[in-house]
């Protein structure tokens, strides 16, 4: 099954140059097009896509309302953020909006294709830059936020992140979402280092 797609810009000419992408790849379906957070929002209802690929900074709504937004109105709709903005003020509230993916509008196209077909399998996807920036941040290991610590619970059970995702009642993706953000924090690269500083900081408590 080729994955859904809607490109979301709010210029034209770098949709056009997006759909171009996609358009003679049959492991995809664009099914729409739209120039602002209003649009996308109603397009995404109408088409219920697989992946919104979708600029960050766009009249009308920022891109992380939009992201927020896309996400209470359809739960399992994964969006992948292409944008020329890198920076934390930008990155980290589309992460924790639940973007499943984010990346600079320099990626390759071959890049993106692989990217977009990663993130419809729910997998996180940050270009290099952007991972520095969720990484350099400054939060340390004593900021965990309750739910960051709720999903660093149930991973230390040994739950799954669809286990996790069952049990706090979100998405897998926002689930990776928290992981990302726990290991930056954590300054640690999986699930089980992070465990190990968890209890070894008394973040845990066996």
């Amino acid at each position: 099954m080729p994955v859904r797609l809607i490109v979301v810009d709010d210029h034209p000419v770098v949709r056009d140059g997006l759909l171009g992408i996609f358009a003679d790849d049959e492991a995809f379906e664009v099914v729409g097009e739209a120039g602002d957070g209003p649009e996308a929002l109603a397009l995404a209802r109408r088409t219920e896509p697989d992946v919104v690929l979708m600029d960050l900074r766009m009249p009308k709504l920022s891109g992380a309302e939009v992201i927020r937004r896309l996400r209470e109105q359809q739960p399992g709709i994964k969006v992948l953020v292409l944008t020329t903005f890198g920076d934390d003020a930008d990155v980290l509230p589309a992460l924790e909006q639940g973007a499943t993916g984010y990346l600079l509008k320099d990626t390759p196209r071959a890049e993106l294709r692989k990217a977009v077909r990663a993130t419809a399998r729910g997998e996180s996807v940050l270009s290099p830059a952007v991972a520095a920036v969720v990484t350099k941040r400054p939060d340390r290991r004593d900021t965990l936020s309750p739910r960051e610590l709720e999903v660093l619970a149930l991973i230390a059970g040994g739950a799954t992140n669809r286990d996790v995702a069952t049990r706090l009642f979100i998405t897998e993706a926002t689930v990776k979402t928290h992981l990302i953000h726990i290991y930056a924090k954590l300054e640690v690269k999986d699930r089980a280092a992070a465990v190990a500083t968890a209890y070894k900081t008394g973040l845990l408590r066996r």
